[in-house]
């Protein structure tokens, strides 16, 4: 990693159990596991951590509504987010949860260490308090001297005697440690945009409440019984009590965090907040606070009211596990605000994943089954494809910085090159033709080109995919793991010789939309009428337009029809598992010998039909004038399968 650390502590933010997981819990933890796997592949040592937090006003509320007591309500929602995580194979080290006895034994610890210090002190608290945020909020804060600036909920004036942490005392040392570490803050407008917080001047935070008890009580050295912990200290901790802060501090070395994933919303907590309180512990800080942003639905910010709340289980149950963080890492730039669409994520499996990777492992079994036998080598790659290798190690080797900067689209955007690199590679060379030219060991170091692309891919490809990698690595014959990452990637090296195994289609298409579109009534009445109002008038809507699939490919038979003096039968490779077979009226305007090798336009995803006895399975683009027809196509040479949009 850049700054080669030998271990990797990497955290999600504990979760606050006033709901169940939604598709912003799953983009979070789906993050950090996908750190967290890449780091144990490269041979660190990982400690992954997540959890709940579990205390605050907000649920002693919640749970009084629901006739249940705050723990047996923490206990219900806390055991929904588990049981999602573990569902997704998420492979978390540690679940911590704000109610676990070590939990409140650390926070305890480190409220005694700060008073002892000084950077604690009595006093009383007046101030608009937010409940749903647990946040206070000056006057000049609000909106319309009443509503909370975050969730635009009513605050109340509260008043009572409270204990502060001296945050003022910290502002200078924070302004110089986010001045120091140009990437404690990820992305960089978060970071200038906690650092115009802190500039503007930081009032003592109040740290305890005395109106409600579902906290963690102070320590009994203060005999102060009234107060609780609040609930931003009591929750900050979470990631040094995890690691046994303030009783069994074996698993210390682990700290500083590499990484703390977070939500925009959280941003001010992490960044400020809790690298004072480490000051204050004289506790080393996190090497990066990282905060994504927020994701809506076709557009529009998810709510229960609108009935558009996505939940991440549905997705994965509908379009697989691992469809579905390939999506979320891929679509949207982190930090940025995300936009789900199923139609997003259908083009993602049939194009990135079906198309480019899948396809990909499909034609190598094909071609090393037609000229090999099965078997692959990577002998002679170096001797006639040595450019091709190059180019591929060097996308392979701009890829870690990217993921430890949280650059995460364009990881898997640079990882998607050697695929690129590999699909080009069988369209310029043709193995079939050097095969016909007598040139075998050039065709079969083709093949091995292809597969060490592969292999270098699934590995890179893995913390996102594991499952799905394992599967390429082991139609390739080797497993992913520390040794073939070194080897593979960091030494740069080829595969040993192997035998490749038939794999079904990894990502088999999907044609329509899987899960139910929220519609309210009058939106559907008012779609009918745009549709029937369209279908009068001969226009079709941009849905309507994408529904017809175009696709590049390459000719490769070509054969009159006997009895027919205007069709052809054409073998075109579009990038799948087999040559699409279509039957064309073309044979007045083209020679079948003049068609092999030459690319053309063809629509993908029309309903076979037959023609004079024989299957047609697409249909190629043409346009036809007093001059005669001729057929449409790319203006350089493309990759079979490449979509035409």
């Amino acid at each position: 990693m850049s700054d080669n650390c030998e271990k990797a502590y990497i955290t999600t933010p504990i979760y606050y159990v006033n709901d169940i997981p939604h598709i912003g819990h799953a983009y979070t933890t789906i993050i950090a596991d996908t750190l967290a796997i890449y780091s144990r592949m490269a041979g660190l040592d990982t400690f992954f951590l997540t959890g709940t937090d579990e205390h605050g006003q907000k649920i002693e509320e919640a749970a009084k509504k629901r006739g249940k007591t705050p723990k047996e309500y923490a206990d219900e929602i806390s055991s929904k987010f588990k049981e999602l995580w573990d569902e997704f194979d998420i492979t978390y080290d540690k679940y911590i949860r704000t109610t676990d006895q070590e939990h409140k034994i650390g926070v305890q610890k480190a409220f005694e260490k700060m008073l002892e210090k000084g950077d604690i002190y009595k006093g009383t608290y007046e101030g608009h308090y937010c409940i749903s945020c647990e946040t206070f909020f000056t006057q000049t804060q609000l909106v319309d001297s009443e509503f909370c600036p975050e969730c635009g909920k009513p605050t109340s004036v509260v008043q009572e005697e409270s204990y502060f942490f001296k945050l003022s005392k910290y502002q200078d040392k924070l302004l110089e440690w986010y001045k120091s570490e140009d990437k404690a803050i990820l992305p960089k407008t978060k970071k200038n945009e906690v650092m115009r917080f802190v500039e503007d001047g930081l009032d003592d935070l109040s740290i305890t409440r005395t109106s409600f008890d579902w906290g963690v009580k102070l320590p009994d050295s203060v005999n102060d019984p009234k107060h609780v912990i609040y609930v931003w200290l009591d929750a900050l901790m979470n990631y040094v009590t995890a690691l046994g802060y303030g009783k069994d501090e074996k698993l210390m070395d682990y700290w500083p965090a590499r990484v703390h994933l977070i939500g925009k919303d959280i941003l001010r907590f992490h960044a400020i907040f809790w690298p004072a309180f480490l000051m204050s512990l004289e506790l080393p800080l996190p090497k990066h606070i990282a905060a994504h942003g927020w994701w809506t639905r076709d557009g529009e910010k998810m709510s229960k009211s609108k009935g558009n709340v996505i939940n991440p289980k549905e997705v994965a149950d509908a379009y697989g596990l691992e469809n579905f963080r390939y999506f979320m890492l891929r679509e949207v730039p982190f930090g940025g605000d995300g936009d789900f669409s199923q139609k997003a994520l259908i083009d993602r499996i049939n194009s990135d994943l079906g198309n480019d990777l899948g396809n990909l492992l499909n034609r190598l079994i094909g071609m090393s089954g037609k000229y090999s036998e099965g078997v692959v080598s990577s002998e002679n790659v170096d001797k006639y494809y040595s450019k091709e290798l190059k180019e591929v190690e060097e996308s392979i080797s701009k890829l870690e910085p990217l993921l430890f900067d949280m650059q995460l689209h364009r990881y898997l955007e640079e990882l998607w090159r050697p695929l690129s690199i590999a699909n080009k590679a069988i369209d310029n060379y043709q193995p079939w033709n050097l095969m016909k030219e007598g040139k075998e060991e050039e065709a079969l170091a083709l093949n091995g080109l292809i597969a060490n692309i592969l292999a270098k891919v699934a590995v890179m490809l893995h913390p996102v995919m594991p499952k799905t990698t394992q599967k390429i690595a082991d139609a390739l014959g080797f497993i992913i793991n520390n040794n073939s990452y070194v080897k593979l990637i960091k030494n740069y090296e080829l595969l040993d010789k192997f035998t490749i195994k038939k794999t079904p289609p990894l990502f088999p298409r999907v044609e329509e939309q899987l899960l139910n579109e929220p519609e309210q009534k009058e939106n559907r009445v008012q779609k009918a009428k745009n549709d029937k109002k369209e279908s009068s008038t001969g226009v079709i809507t941009i849905d309507e337009f994408f529904k017809t699939e175009l696709k590049i490919g390459t000719i490769i038979e070509a054969q009159e029809v006997p009895k027919s003096k205007k069709l052809l039968k054409l073998q075109v490779d579009i990038g799948e598992d087999r040559p699409r077979q279509v039957i064309a009226g073309i044979k007045e305007w083209y020679a079948p010998e003049d068609l092999v090798d030459t690319q053309v336009c063809v629509v993908a995803n029309l309903k076979p039909a037959k023609l004079m006895g024989m299957l047609s399975e697409g249909m190629l683009l043409a346009a036809k004038d007093e001059n005669g027809l001729s057929l449409i196509r790319p203006e350089k040479p493309k990759s079979v399968g490449t979509k035409i949009s």
